[in-house]
């Protein structure tokens, strides 16, 4: 980051590299159109360029980089609900659609992610980059601009709930026809 904002343009392209695909998950998270989504992926790296000179490099990167992520997809998400259509997009996007990967099966991660996303925000978001992204609290912290034992508690909250919530689901189970029964 330091070399992008002395000028070098190789640097650019190779933070670009290396952290499109963490901008991208966190854009898709609420976001149905891949065509948008790329497009707010650029934004974000605009941002960055623009930012480039506010850049403090004795803070790690990828906090600050989420965060600009993070706006810019607010701001994209507050956009379209003051349009009369926005509901349509915002209502398709019920789904997180990143690729993670983790021990459950694909059934049972897409469960997992419909049950974190019935969260409240606050929870929801500290959990989506702490286990979702890996990001440590207190890169979760520099991200919210919060205090690193506030994130513990909203986390600790949140799994707490996200556990009664899987408790309280009823079992799902897959059939070798593929048709689900409960």
């Amino acid at each position: 980051m330091q070399a992008h904002a002395a000028g070098d343009e190789a640097a650019f392209r190779e933070l670009f590299h290396r952290h499109a695909a963490l901008v991208a998950r966190i854009i898709r998270r609420g976001i149905a159109r891949q065509d948008v989504a790329s497009e707010l992926v650029q934004e974000t790296f605009l941002q960055l360029h623009r930012g480039r000179a506010d850049f403090d490099p004795s803070r790690p990167l990828r906090p600050w980089l989420a965060t600009i992520a993070m706006n810019v997809r607010r701001d994209y998400l507050r956009r379209i609900q003051r349009r009369p259509e926005g509901w349509l997009e915002s209502a398709s996007t019920m789904a997180v659609q990143t690729t993670v990967a983790d021990p459950f099966s694909a059934a049972e991660a897409a469960e997992v992610r419909e049950l974190v996303a019935q969260l409240p925000d606050n929870q929801r978001t500290v959990i989506e980059l702490h286990w979702f992204e890996g990001f440590s609290f207190p890169e979760v912290a520099a991200v919210l601009g919060a205090n690193p034992s506030a994130v513990k508690v909203r986390a600790h909250r949140g799994y707490k709930r996200l556990r009664a919530l899987l408790t309280d689901r009823k079992p799902v189970t897959i059939r070798s026809d593929g048709m689900n029964h409960q």
